[in-house]
């Protein structure tokens, strides 16, 4: 008979779950052995935090949930904030905790509070395991965090149900939910009539998009009604980048903005395929007019109140569209060209200047020389606003960010799980300074695993996105510059390689070395402080 914490490994690993990541306590010694023994590999990092985003980095590899171990107490509130990132980010994340035993709990207080109390605003469920029915709990779980929006699951596991022998039947795991019905009737005579009426549709995609896979759907459905894509930046790359129709990524940079919601404006229907306005900033509320017919395609009802919808069909992309593709396309779509023109002066609006070592130039230099399917991760910051418009992907999830809790930290350890997930690939990651000082210890969880990723640390010794808001709102300069760490050194000493970088020649040069390098790399480039004025 097995145990509590045998029960919940072997269900993980018939999801598919290869690897757990997070720091062991006593509270959590029988989950870690049992993930052992199911061939799920325990991974240990230098704080929760990070680990959280090295299960989300394998989720993106692999497609099976992301598993977190924490103990109880200081543990689980260390691993708040990538558990709200996941909630936000639709990320599947299985979050196991350590628990004291109901009886103990009642006179024993050190580092115990209530931990589902505290996790349940920012989780999907919450669930405490008991003897006898920890299949049926953790099989729920699954399910939870998989089917709809993705998000994290919490299950608490105290000790004597993980160590001793839980008595239950077999579970057999449930079988992925049937996808909503397709539509049908009047909803979708009323589609197909307001497609075959728009003179200017544009098409918005986004997260749930990219969850459900429905990249080859959009690309054949907008080719054939000649409809211009507009992604949030989770939702780069579900149609390659380099095909015409595709505007570009947007929803943070007020100068993207400038350009794509005119466009918007313009339009006489837009359909949302999988969008969460999450992802955008405050400028997206009602981005467009009264009259636009909006049809919106989505797996869960949508509360946020951002925008109006004309229809809503709470179903899957792919069949959804081949539905409404029973319309007949109209010729001479946007016939003044319109959206071809913005995507043209969206190009234009984020090119580098001719001279001089910016962040442009940093980021145009890393795209020219990593291989075109390189996964890209990056950190919350100004540098992202600006990565996330100029770094063109060519498939979906090979830029991969926190865009909607956007949180600091992130980066390196989403890449990290990524390659040991799937250490054939190219994986790089671009940060600031700030970041990196955040999870330098982490650097050696990449030696210890032995991942060769390409790290590029912008150098501006400044909160840079937030002292450029300080300087727009006219207040005093504090709190956001700080001194210069030798960071070169600090990947060395870690058993890296680290460079600092300060011209595009160097960059290219060292990006070129980094590809073959067994260890990860380290490029710190010095661009100064107030170096993103104007760029995004």
């Amino acid at each position: 008979m097995k145990n509590g914490a045998e029960i919940i490994a072997d269900h993980l690993a018939m999801a598919g779950c290869k690897t757990a990541f997070g720091i062991p306590g006593g509270e959590v010694l029988a989950l870690v052995e049992a993930l052992t023994k199911a061939d799920i590999r325990f991974v240990l990092t230098k704080h929760e935090n990070p680990a959280g985003f090295m299960a989300e980095g394998a989720w993106h590899a692999t497609g099976a949930p992301g598993v977190l171990v924490a103990t109880l107490g200081p543990g689980v509130a260390n691993a708040v904030n990538t558990v709200a990132n996941a909630y936000q980010d639709k990320v599947p994340l299985i979050f196991l905790t350590g628990r004291v035993d109901a009886a103990e709990a009642e006179s024993y207080t050190h580092q115990v509070f209530d931990h589902q109390a505290v996790l349940r605003p920012i989780v999907k469920g919450s669930f405490c395991a008991a003897p006898g029915a920890v299949g049926i709990m953790i099989d729920k779980a699954l399910t939870l965090a998989t089917e709809g929006q993705p998000g994290p699951v919490h299950v608490d596991v105290p000790i004597m149900v993980a160590e001793n022998p839980s008595p239950e039947e077999a579970v057999v795991p449930s079988p992925p939910a049937s996808p909503n019905a397709p539509p049908d009737g009047a909803a979708l005579d009323r589609a197909i009539t307001a497609l075959e009426k728009a003179a200017r549709p544009i098409a918005i995609a986004g997260v749930d998009a990219v969850n459900e896979q429905s990249g080859s759907a959009i690309e054949a459905f907008c080719t054939r009604y000649n409809i211009p894509l507009i992604t949030t930046y989770k939702g780069k790359g579900l149609i390659d980048e380099a095909h015409p129709l595709v505007v570009g990524g947007a929803g943070l940079s007020p100068k993207a903005d400038q350009i794509v919601l005119p466009l918007i404006k313009q339009a006489d229907l837009v359909l949302l395929l999988g969008y969460d306005p999450i992802e955008m900033r405050i400028g997206w509320r009602n981005p467009w007019g009264a009259d636009t017919e909006v049809i919106e395609i989505t797996p869960v009802p949508r509360d946020h109140g951002m925008h109006r919808v004309s229809q809503t069909f709470r179903s899957e992309i792919t069949t959804t569209l081949a539905a409404f593709s029973k319309a007949q396309p109209r010729a001479n779509v946007w016939p003044d060209r319109e959206a071809a023109v913005a995507r043209t002066a969206l190009n234009a609006a984020f090119t580098a200047p001719n001279a001089g070592f910016t962040p442009g130039h940093v980021f145009d230099t890393l795209r020219q020389v990593l291989p075109r399917d390189t996964v890209m991760t990056t950190d919350s910051g100004a540098h992202r606003i600006l990565l996330s418009q100029k770094w063109n992907t060519h498939s979906p999830r090979t830029l991969l960010q926190s865009s909607a809790l956007c949180t600091m930290g992130c980066a390196v350890p989403i890449a990290a799980g990524y390659k040991l997930c799937a250490p054939g690939k190219t994986v790089a990651c671009v940060l600031g300074d700030a970041g990196l000082e955040m999870i330098l210890g982490e650097l050696a969880t990449l030696r210890d695993l032995e991942l060769p990723i390409i790290i590029t640390v912008m150098v501006d010794e400044s909160l840079g996105l937030i002292e450029l808001k300080q300087r727009a709102t006219g207040r005093p300069n504090a709190g956001v510059d700080f001194g210069g760490t030798d960071f070169p050194a600090v990947a060395t000493a870690m058993g890296g390689a680290g460079i600092w970088i300060d011209d595009t020649a160097s960059l290219e040069r060292e990006v070129t070395a980094a590809l073959t390098r067994p260890t990860f790399t380290l490029l710190a480039c010095r661009i100064g402080r107030q170096a993103y004025d104007g760029a995004f």
